[in-house]
């Protein structure tokens, strides 16, 4: 069953997250912001400033599943952790891979229109290849998109808990004993990143930075239907407060209170009862090619509301509106042309192909 039909209520977190994440980027890169901002400074201020921390929602949801299928009772079922980081690595990079050729032809269109520090310049081999391997942050390369940073820090984080839940399996193997380690390893790590490493800026660009939100997300699915489910769930509030005494972070405010409400839906059974709106599950469904596509298609209707209304700020806002639309609209085309594609061989294509069509258009348009 799909995530959609099982959990409406995840969807619908996924798709206000998105959401969010879109408005956010479209008021932090202008120039449509800029020009609305005198009729709705308030708004554009929340988006601006608060925008960002929807993308912690993921993070707590993107452990929650995890736990799901690698760890759906606590014992760790990953007996083959490099084929399933590889199987990860391939779902994330095949359709971002597809939106970053875009974005190239994307800001190359924008630039002909307005020029914005926002768009990103037309890309050399050496920045095309670490965004293969998503490792542009940790070699200190442009990202070629807002956002990309996302899907690097999400793979590392399923990298690291698989290798973390596989490790256990073995040892739980060897010696049972010892009893089920999976969910101890997640609960220590995710203990170092809410009162270490999340408080290290300089480790931003790493999974030890974020693993405090995605592990909440898996010990809240474990922690949950089960005797004294509620019981453990206050616990899990409790660290996070703790956390939040050491040093406040909105990020982990954010993550706690996403925990705190799969947690309870989980326990009370109301995760697979809650009806939610047909458009917000559909948007939660496609809201990762949504991210990916959405801020090239924004970067266009900005450039195309700022070269004719370049002083209406209701054109503007309505310019907002548009590129919120746009955005939904190409994602929901991403994904049923790219992202929900069936796997094959031909998609190992898609590095070979990313290379190549980004030289392409880089040359066209330089």
């Amino acid at each position: 069953m799909s995530t959609a039909s099982r959990m409406p209520c995840v969807d619908a977190l996924k798709a206000v997250a998105c959401l969010l994440i879109v408005f956010h980027h479209l008021a932090f890169y202008g120039p449509m912001s800029d020009i609305a901002y005198p009729l709705m400074p308030t708004v554009i201020d929340l988006f601006y400033q608060y925008g960002r921390m929807a993308v912690q929602a993921f993070f707590v949801i993107a452990g929650f599943l995890l736990a799901t299928k690698f760890a759906p009772d606590g014992a760790a079922v990953v007996q083959r952790p490099l084929n399933a980081i590889y199987q990860r690595y391939l779902r994330l990079v095949i359709p971002y891979l597809v939106a970053l050729v875009f974005a190239i032809l994307c800001a190359a269109l924008a630039r002909e229109w307005v020029s914005s520090d926002s768009i990103p310049d037309a890309p050399s081999l050496a920045q095309l290849l670490p965004h293969i391997f998503l490792l542009q942050d940790l070699l200190d390369q442009e990202a070629l998109s807002a956002g990309v940073w996302y899907v690097a820090i999400d793979f590392q984080l399923f990298a690291l808990a698989a290798l973390l839940l596989w490790l256990a399996g073995k040892i739980e193997t060897r010696y049972p004993r010892l009893g089920i380690l999976g969910p101890l390893f997640i609960a220590l790590l995710t203990l170092a990143s809410l009162f270490v490493f999340n408080r290290n800026q300089g480790l931003d660009e790493t999974a030890l930075y974020f693993f405090g939100s995605y592990g909440l997300g898996a010990l809240a699915y474990w922690a949950t239907r089960r005797r004294h489910g509620m019981a453990w769930l206050m616990l899990l509030c409790v660290v996070v407060v703790a956390a939040l005494l050491v040093e406040f972070r909105g990020r982990i405010l954010v993550a706690g209170c996403v925990m705190l409400l799969l947690g309870v839906a989980r326990q009370s059974g109301a995760l697979e009862r809650w009806v939610m709106p047909g458009f917000l599950t559909y948007l939660g469904r496609i809201s990762y090619s949504v991210f990916l596509i959405h801020f090239p298609l924004c970067m266009v209707v900005n450039a195309v509301f700022f070269h004719y209304f370049p002083q209406q700020p209701v054109a503007n806002i309505i310019g907002m509106l548009v590129a919120v639309c746009v955005s939904i609209a190409g994602g929901a085309l991403l994904f049923r042309w790219v992202e929900n594609r069936p796997g094959s061989k031909k998609r190992l294509l898609a590095p070979t192909g990313f290379l190549v069509g980004g030289m392409i258009v880089a040359h066209q348009i330089t």
